[in-house]
């Protein structure tokens, strides 16, 4: 003898059925139920006929065009009807909840030093005016640390520069800035007014360290000049940079962003040698963004540029 098999309900299928038996039980008439779904009546009898085999018993007592509800139809509708009523307005619920929940929460950014100190004041300060109930927290983290919270859903997305995007994660530029060869006052080179990257070689280089993107940048565009370089100091950070440069430790390549105008130095524009700093939003591809992210993102995408001293087509300051 066989054994009885299990049955296996498809939910989706199940769904259509059930709202087919309440569009009928409601109206009483197939033909208004199909009107009502803007199905075909044979397709509303189908799904009623489906719903009675799936549950082994009659839903309907047949009565000419009339049809009326046996006990048991009674019992399913009581049951199914709050689901389906449900199930019709939740677009609308979801959304006014959505909208709602912009008077609270949070959004939880990661951002390097640069980020935070040069670009994030003025687009949180545009973001609190908007959403004044929304908390932001700011993560100051290196790109690798970065990296890896965006991976594990710690933060909402993240703010920054990024040269080699990986596979898993997707990066959208917004800002950027030239790129710039700061020096003391009264060095060598002060004076020149077309600087060449062969110009920069005897210099000792001061930069961020190896593992950061602004090194490799540097690295990449002196070798494919075949121009040797020397890195005299890593450190971490354009204000510590820039100090180090203003007391003549060394020279130094950065991005504009970081340049004010109370600045001991001499800027001069590079980006005949080195690519234009791009600034955006870094997220894990497919990542779900809260209403809250959401928000912060548009109007980091409606910001203008910071401010900054260094100007497109500047040669120095």
């Amino acid at each position: 003898m066989h054994k009885k098999q299990p049955r296996f309900y498809y939910k989706g299928n199940q769904l259509k059925q059930l709202r087919a038996f309440c569009a009928v039980a409601k109206s009483g008439k197939m033909t208004d139920a199909a009107e009502e779904l803007y199905l075909s009546q044979p397709a509303i009898s189908l799904q009623v006929r489906a719903l009675e085999r799936e549950l082994d018993t009659v839903l309907f007592e047949r009565h000419g065009p009339r049809i009326n509800l046996t006990r048991e139809g009674q019992e399913l509708y009581e049951m199914a009807r709050p689901l389906i009523e449900s199930l019709e307005t939740l677009n609308a619920r979801f959304n006014r909840r959505m909208k709602g929940d912009l008077d609270s929460g949070e959004v939880v950014i990661a951002a390097g030093e640069s980020t935070i100190i040069y670009l994030l004041p003025r687009l949180v300060q545009h973001f609190r005016k908007r959403y004044p109930n929304i908390h932001v927290q700011l993560k100051n983290v290196t790109g690798r640390d970065g990296l890896a919270m965006i991976r594990d859903d710690e933060v909402d997305f993240a703010i920054g520069s990024m040269l080699d995007v990986p596979s898993d994660i997707d990066y959208q530029p917004i800002y950027s800035y030239e790129p710039a060869l700061i020096l003391p006052l009264g060095h060598d080179l002060a004076d020149k007014d077309d600087v060449k990257i062969e110009d920069i070689s005897p210099y000792g280089l001061i930069l961020p360290p190896r593992r950061l993107t602004t090194w490799r940048m540097v690295d990449r565009v002196f070798q494919q000049h075949q121009v040797p370089f020397n890195v005299t100091l890593e450190v971490g950070g354009w204000e510590v940079i820039k100090r180090y440069v203003e007391l003549d430790f060394g020279v130094s390549i950065v991005t504009g962003i970081c340049l004010r105008d109370d600045d001991k130095l001499v800027a001069k524009n590079m980006s005949a040698y080195f690519p234009k700093r791009s600034y955006g939003t870094v997220m894990r591809r497919g990542k779900f963004l809260s209403p809250q992210a959401k928000a912060f993102l548009e109007v980091t995408e409606e910001s203008s540029i910071p401010d900054s001293p260094w100007r497109v087509g500047e040669s120095e300051r």
